[in-house]
């Protein structure tokens, strides 16, 4: 579509629909469902008829291009045909699917494989959580206190897949002091054959920590009380407090007593002294004024 100014304006894409993954369509499974539906009820005469007349139709329908049996659909239907009518030649009577024995089993086949889809399905949603739960523990500084579980293995390669190199790392560093300390569920040794899935480079720091923390084993009690204890230190004055002021309690109170009521009238107090009769200066300059006001007079909390 073309606006009035010649420009031609952007095709409307429509949003991707949320879908878990789809089944793929088999189309001689849908030959044979066919067939089923259309045989239910049927005798063997009347089973023997369909076979034939399908029989016919496919071979019409070679002499046209577009009528081809690409999805062997076409072979799946003759082949059932042929199959139900032999089996009603043995059982006799119409046709039901639930006295089919070979239908009922692949009913069965069917609904386990969908089991284990749906299965499947969970454990991989399951595995995500997880890999993005890992993320948010590190990203908060709190990985390092989390115990592994079981299935961490798969959520750390769920992690390559997405996550940034740096994430990886740091979770490949945290699962491999976890196997070398044995928290969390490689306390079990099942848990930790299970760890052979990890890389390489994972397993070899694990065997590294290991092996340093079996040559260096962590103080005790008994050690650190047979270890001589230094004398304590003075306390030593904090290098932001103010020193103390040399003034006498005397000529403090003759200060306080002098001393201005408001801020700037103490500035210009202070300016308008004499050299030598200025008191010592403050170390921390007023900003405001610019310019050192002595201790006693500068700020309301000195002294």
């Amino acid at each position: 579509m073309s606006t009035t100014d010649g420009w031609r304006r952007p095709r409307r894409v429509p949003t991707a629909r949320t879908q878990g993954p789809r089944t793929p369509i088999d189309p001689a499974k849908i030959g044979r469902s066919s067939v089923r539906r259309r045989a239910r009820g049927m005798t063997h005469h009347e089973a023997f008829q369909a076979l034939a007349d399908a029989e016919m139709e496919a071979h019409l329908d070679r002499r046209y291009e577009e009528a081809a049996d690409h999805s062997h659909r076409r072979a799946a239907e003759l082949a059932e045909w042929r199959r139900i009518a032999e089996f009603l030649v043995r059982v006799g009577g119409p046709y039901d699917l639930d006295d089919d024995a070979a239908v009922q089993e692949e009913l069965a086949a069917e609904a386990a494989a969908a089991a284990a889809r749906e299965a499947e399905q969970r454990e991989a949603a399951r595995i995500a959580d997880r890999a993005d739960q890992l993320k948010a523990l590190r990203n908060r500084g709190l990985l390092e206190e989390t115990d592994p579980r079981e299935g961490d293995e798969a959520a750390r390669a769920e992690l390559t897949r997405w996550a940034d190199l740096y994430i990886q790392q740091d979770v490949d560093t945290w699962l491999a002091a976890a196997l070398a300390t044995h928290r969390g569920h490689y306390a079990d040794p099942t848990s930790r054959e299970a760890a052979a899935l990890l890389p390489a480079p994972v397993l070899a720091q694990a065997a590294l920590l290991s092996e340093l923390t079996r040559l260096v084993p962590a103080p005790t009690s008994a050690s650190c009380a047979s270890r001589p204890t230094s004398p304590p230190r003075p306390p030593q004055p904090s290098p932001t407090s103010p020193p103390s002021s040399p003034v006498s309690p005397a000529l403090r109170r003759a200060g306080d007593e002098a001393r201005p009521s408001s801020r700037r009238a103490r500035v210009r107090w202070y300016v308008g002294l004499g050299a030598n009769d200025r008191p010592e200066p403050c170390l921390r300059p007023d900003s405001q004024a610019n310019v050192t006001l002595p201790h006693r007079y500068c700020h309301a909390d000195c002294g």
